[in-house]
């Protein structure tokens, strides 16, 4: 169960630490207003799009990669064990 832990944490930290960069870049307007949950510039060029996708993409991976590990791995587990301890 720990190597399922570590695989969830290990998602949760580099995908949040790569949304926090994509979100202090650009949904930071100034220090005095929202941080990290402003709203994206309203004119993007090619690679604001492409940093905004990647950064939605990078928190909904956070949080349902952890749930993944941390929830859905342990119970699809332990149905495997109560089956089996069912024949």
């Amino acid at each position: 169960m720990a190597d399922e832990f570590m695989k969830g944490f290990g998602i949760l930290v580099t995908a949040g630490l790569g949304w926090l960069v994509v979100a202090g870049w650009y949904k930071t307007p100034s220090f005095q207003g929202p941080q990290l949950l402003g709203t994206y510039p309203e004119n993007p060029d090619f690679y604001t799009q492409i940093a905004m996708v990647v950064g939605e993409g990078l928190f909904y991976f956070a949080i349902l990669g952890a749930l993944a590990f941390w929830v859905l791995v342990p119970a699809i587990n332990q149905a495997r064990e109560a089956y089996a301890d069912r024949k």
